[in-house]
């Protein structure tokens, strides 16, 4: 059995953002049955669970027997950070095709919004600090994602000649898509002058360069694409998939900010699903950042390597554009869950079920998942409804 064996059957999304009456376990619960019921399963019918926490540290194993799960025949906690939603749909996928799990949940979910907190709370501060040699950015105050993406994305514009209006480009484009995504957070019309005028967050990144905080619970249910026909939902096939982990950010003499595990896992992914990148009609990208789209886009090959800037700054991206991407809004407008953001956004549209912000046409979609700082990524591709 291959990859065009398997299929996404069911999907749930929990209420997302300001969401403090349930726990992280209680959300992710509430995803899976949310996903279960979109299929038409029983959640006696999953035979498969594999999950993935956030800051908050569930959901966990326990899950299983919260929905009250027995002998499930797969059963894991995955975590490559923003890269953990695809990798275990890739892992669900691989599992069922080798006939070794029939129905499986897919899970994610994060409460890191606290009621008398801030955004700023709940990611802006370090964890743990390294010790030894690995503390020395620690002394410059380099201690959160914001620091090193900023340092990513000013060595693109010192090498490229990208700007920051370009990035600017790729969130105006995404919240005019959000304006017709009823679950996203901000729909309100944003300008390049509003993007330009928001606070410096870590220099090139203005506050609108970054992702949403949100708390709330996502899933999806992998299983085969003939028992997905018999199923409530319209059949997305899962063809390809693939990971890369570069594992050499911050060395002497690297590529960090010019070259992600992109580069690899894109052109693998497709050629696991027997396409090219002329074959993708609709991109869903993991957008941490504005940047993050950018050199994405440029690692999976949809421009040269330097072009993504003027690329997006064209329109390319957003509605009425030749290349439609993020097409919910993203992490940037949407929600942030991980990598589920852009996973549940394609099947959405793979199925036709997208309403005002349908894509004429989404036969073939591509879905990236981005883990630390351009340390982890895994690509999914998508097939079109059948």
């Amino acid at each position: 059995m291959t990859s065009t064996h398997t299929a996404i059957a069911g999907i749930g999304l929990t209420d997302v953002g300001k969401v403090f009456d349930r726990s992280a376990t209680e959300l992710a619960a509430e995803a899976v049955r949310l996903a279960a019921a979109d299929a038409g399963l029983a959640l006696t019918d999953l035979d498969g669970l594999l999950v993935s926490a956030g800051v908050a540290g569930a959901p966990k194993l326990s899950l299983q027997k919260v929905l009250g799960l027995r002998d499930l025949r797969l059963l894991a906690e995955i975590n490559a950070l923003g890269a953990s939603p695809a990798a275990m749909i890739a892992h669900a996928a691989a599992t069922i095709a080798f006939g070794g799990a029939s129905a499986v949940a897919c899970v994610f979910a994060d409460t890191p919004l606290k009621p008398k907190g801030s955004a700023r709370d709940a990611f802006g501060k370090p964890r743990a600090l390294p010790t030894g040699f690995a503390a020395y950015h620690a002394e410059i105050g380099a201690v959160t994602p914001n620091v090193f993406y900023a340092l990513a994305a000013q060595r693109h514009m010192a090498t490229y000649g990208t700007t920051s209006e370009q990035l600017g480009a790729v969130a105006v484009g995404q919240r005019a898509w959000a304006a017709d995504n009823p679950v996203a957070q901000f729909r309100d019309p944003l300008t390049l002058e509003q993007h330009q005028s928001s606070p410096l967050v870590a220099d090139p990144l203005h506050l609108l360069d970054c992702c949403l905080v949100s708390n709330g619970g996502a899933a999806v249910i992998v299983t085969s694409t003939d028992r997905a026909a018999d199923l409530a939902q319209p059949v997305v096939p899962v063809l390809g998939w693939a990971q890369a982990h570069p594992g050499r950010v911050m060395h002497r003499d690297s590529d960090f900010g010019l070259r992600t595990g992109a580069a690899d896992a894109g052109p693998a992914a497709l050629k696991m699903a027997g396409v090219d990148v002329g074959d993708v009609d609709l991109l869903q990208l993991y957008d941490c950042y504005t940047y993050t789209v950018l050199v994405t886009l440029e690692d999976y090959g949809f421009v040269p390597k330097g072009e993504g800037g003027a690329f997006v700054a064209e329109g390319h991206l957003a509605p009425g554009g030749s290349l439609p991407c993020n097409t919910g809004g993203g992490q940037l407008s949407a929600y942030y869950l991980t990598g589920f953001t852009p996973v549940l956004e394609a099947v959405v549209q793979a199925r036709g079920q997208a309403g005002a912000r349908q894509v004429d046409r989404a036969d073939i979609v591509m879905v990236s998942g981005n883990g630390g700082v351009l340390e982890h990524h895994a690509t999914l591709v998508l097939g079109g409804a059948r």
